[in-house]
């Protein structure tokens, strides 16, 4: 880590020199190149700074402290300089291990979000347009942006399946534990003798590949048009303004209604499809073609659980780190932080831990 640090820092007093360079600052291209590699890498620097100058203050006070008697008016005083001392080298060093940790690429991209419901029926169907609501809600309050894609509603006003492209800075870094199938137990309203039903709603969280990432040729595509259904109005009703494009290669479909325009609909429509061949291709590169979809939905079945909503005890737990927490009204509300901070703390410790090994391997 110190020879990585030590050069980090050598690149820094490089590009801070360059950044002065008269022909730097003649370019706007290269001004701004070079001041983005700079930004990058000073939070980095600028903590190894502080931890190199706490190191020499320890030291210091080390080499004080051999020299003291216990009955000495100081001994005392850099007794406790040297424990504090010790304690921010140490946390100095934890919080660079974790800066130099490698980054998901991904954390920084909008999301592709897809709600299903699985086994339980009507009740399954209900529970799955409660959770599009906490997620919107969660987006709202983080100041993003939900555009849905594609929406089937249930007979009972819940919700088959839906699509939407959530678009924010770090929301998939926010948002990519949430992948798989989500447990509900509780008392449906239909149910006279108050029997509790389990039914589950499977979750896909996949980051918004970017237009240099895949590229579709025109003539790989089926493009089909239709009427949309559902709520909306007599306008969009009676227009073919709907849009399903199937990817013959790979037999992916997406359907887009949302919008009136036809045009708007096949764009929005697109966007999902390029994160969805984004991820199989990545699949493809780890020799498990849709592994990770397969891993997050599998087949909505209640056993596929990473987490229960128990509504009667107000209670949800998440199975992958066994964590409980009695707010279950308040996440469904949009308040997903209780569940998301200790999910993304949890991994966040995982990651180092791995890039630790492997740096000392």
């Amino acid at each position: 880590m110190l020879e990585k640090l030590a050069r980090l820092k050598a690149t820094h007093e490089e590009l801070t020199a360059k950044l002065a360079d008269p022909a730097t600052l003649a370019d706007p291209k290269l001004y701004t190149k070079t001041t983005k590699a700079l930004a990058e890498i000073s939070s980095v620097v600028s903590r190894y700074d502080q931890l190199d100058s706490a190191e020499r203050q320890l030291r210091e006070t080390r080499e004080m402290l051999a020299t003291l008697n216990k009955e000495d008016e100081l001994f005392e005083m850099a007794t406790l300089e040297e424990t504090e001392l010790a304690e921010r080298v140490a946390r100095l060093e934890a919080e660079l291990r974790q800066e130099l940790a490698p980054k998901d690429p991904n954390d920084e991209r909008n999301v592709v979000l897809e709600i299903r419901a699985g086994t339980g029926g009507d009740e399954a169907s209900l529970f799955a347009a409660e959770l599009f609501k906490m997620y919107s809600r969660y987006a709202e309050n983080q100041g993003w942006d939900v555009e849905i894609i594609d929406l089937s509603e249930s007979e009972v006003g819940g919700v088959k399946e839906v699509s939407a492209i959530i678009e924010g800075r770090g929301a998939y870094s926010r948002l990519k534990y949430e992948g798989g199938v989500h447990r509900v137990q509780r008392v449906p309203e239909t149910e006279a003798s108050g029997r509790i039903h389990t039914s589950a709603v499977t979750v896909a969280v996949l980051p918004e590949a970017e237009d240099v990432e895949v590229e579709i040729d025109e003539k790989d595509l089926r493009i089909d048009t239709f009427c949309a259904s559902g709520p909306g109005g007599q306008g969009v009703n009676t227009t073919y303004s709907a849009v399903r494009i199937t990817h013959l290669p790979t037999n992916t479909v997406v359907s887009c209604q949302d919008e009136r325009s036809q045009i708007k609909n096949r764009a929005k429509a697109l966007r999902v499809l390029k994160s969805r061949l984004l991820e199989v291709e990545r699949e493809r590169a780890e020799s498990e073609l849709s592994a990770e979809r397969k891993r997050m939905v599998g087949s909505g079945d209640r056993s596929e659980k990473i987490r229960t909503y128990n509504f009667p005890q107000n209670r949800i737990t998440d199975h992958r780190i066994g964590l409980t927490v009695h707010q279950l009204q308040k996440v469904m509300l949009g308040d997903l932080d209780p569940m998301i901070q200790p999910l993304s703390a949890h991994f966040e410790a995982q990651r180092i831990e791995e890039a630790a090994r492997g740096t000392a391997a």
